[in-house]
């Protein structure tokens, strides 16, 4: 086996009927129900038009600027893959354009989270498959590797494992953990329901707004006298 250069397969796989659930759920949401201490970072934007992802992650490590390992991505993704490249957040190279988004369009990828740049801004937003990526450059990119598919990458602190969920929306990109995925979409449901509540308290003018005041009492805040 060789280290920094090599494919394997995913020793497990998020089932679709998992991954449909958290497509229906704001990103926000299941971050707080992972106590919001999983983020890939604010640098990863949505490149595409509009519109959510959720999917199964298809891993790759790949040098800055150099999409070799991107490109045998595209050619072993499976319907509903989400391919995350951590590529050192590099602008320098673009990693994909046009034609690979096309090809991965073919290849039925549910989208792309990519540390790194792209180009052919354009294609990724008429084409509208949800693409997040840290910048954009005209540079094309190098295909000589080194890379690794399918093995554990991180992302600004978020580790994603190959067949964890990945979502997206306009908020940004999160890993949901497959082993710890049935807990946290439970949980992300519970907190659904109680938002839901609360906005219905707050067009109805039944908000409960007392507990500001108490968690400012209960921090010595003073309030000015009458």
């Amino acid at each position: 086996m060789s280290v920094g250069f090599r494919i394997l397969n995913r020793k497990s796989t998020a089932p679709k009927k998992l991954v449909d659930a958290f497509a229906k759920l704001p990103v926000a949401n299941v971050s707080d129900a992972m106590n919001r201490v999983t983020a890939a970072g604010p640098r990863l934007r949505p490149m595409h038009a509009s519109g959510g992802m959720a999917g199964v992650a298809l891993t790759v490590r790949s040098r800055p600027g150099d999409n070799l390992m991107l490109h045998k991505a595209i050619d072993l993704a499976e319907p509903g893959d989400v391919i995350v490249v951590d590529a050192g957040g590099d602008l320098t190279n673009a990693l994909m354009g046009e034609l690979m988004l096309a090809y991965a369009v073919k290849r039925g990828v549910a989208g792309f989270v990519l540390n790194g740049a792209i180009r052919d801004v354009d294609a990724f937003v008429s084409t509208n498959l949800p693409t997040f990526a840290a910048g954009v450059t005209h540079r094309g990119p190098y295909k000589d590797g080194p890379g690794e598919i399918n093995v554990p990458i991180s992302l600004d602190g978020m580790v994603i494992e190959p067949g964890d969920i990945v979502i997206g929306d306009s908020d940004g990109v999160l890993a949901v953990p497959l082993a710890d995925a049935e807990e946290i979409l439970k949980k992300t449901l519970a907190k659904q329901d109680a938002e839901a509540r609360q906005m219905k308290a707050i067009s109805e003018g039944t908000n409960d707004r007392a507990w500001v005041d108490a968690a400012l009492n209960e921090r010595g805040c003073t309030f000015p006298q009458d």
